[in-house]
């Protein structure tokens, strides 16, 4: 049929197809964009989490020990932390010596304040460390745990001990995937009519992993 006979009337559902393919196509690539680089990594690290048990990791433990000049040491042993809120913070001047001396970032966290001591843990991902300090004699114990870079990914994939701003990441991340997902979901559905094997395989998708759950998770 010539498609100058077409009415006007009968353009207008082809039209609106064409735009929501378009717009579909359009959200689809820009949130692939967006998460690609994440969604490589998730995914990598989530075959190395399942497969944990089989990848060897030795921790590498360093410890640094220091001693505090005199005048930290007389402000930590006299320092009251009564009126100062739960754990307080150390004072910023010895903060800055422990970072400028032993690269050791004690930020704001929390410290256990003791009569006779100061601990502070300082976990991180792929390691862990922490940091003592005797009140009496300002002698300063920092040690580091690290496990390598793939506990170090593990722990990103996990969020374990990665702050704020990589919990915002996550969700941001999380967000493109559903976009990626539902423009691809709406895409296979307007091109189903043309691709007969579109359903039966989405429903392999949803029923492979409800079974497998249901079957063998306990």
């Amino acid at each position: 049929m010539d498609s100058s006979a077409i009415s006007p009337q009968a353009r207008i559902p082809n039209q609106r197809r064409a735009w929501w393919l378009k717009t579909l196509y359009q959200w689809h690539w820009i949130s692939a964009a967006i998460s690609l680089m994440c969604m490589l990594v998730f995914a990598a690290t989530g075959i190395t989490l399942n497969n944990a048990e089989h990848i060897e990791s030795k921790p590498e433990i360093k410890l640094r020990t220091a001693q505090l000049p005199e005048r930290l040491t007389h402000l930590l042993e006299n320092w009251d932390v009564a009126d100062k809120g739960k754990n307080p913070t150390l004072p910023v001047v010895v903060a800055d010596w422990l970072r400028q001396n032993l690269a050791a970032d004690v930020g704001q966290r929390d410290v256990d304040w003791s009569p006779d001591e100061i601990y502070i843990s300082m976990p991180r991902p792929g390691g862990d460390a922490w940091l003592r300090i005797d009140r009496a004699s300002g002698e300063v114990e920092y040690e580091t745990t690290s496990r390598g870079w793939i506990s170090y990914l593990n722990d990103l994939h996990k969020g374990r001990h990665t702050g704020l701003a990589w919990r915002w990441l996550i969700d941001i991340f999380a967000a493109a995937c559903l976009f990626f997902a539902i423009t691809g979901l709406f895409m296979l559905k307007m091109h189903a009519a043309n691709r007969p094997y579109t359903w039966p395989l989405i429903g392999i998708g949803v029923v492979v992993p409800v079974v497998l759950a249901m079957l063998f998770i306990h």
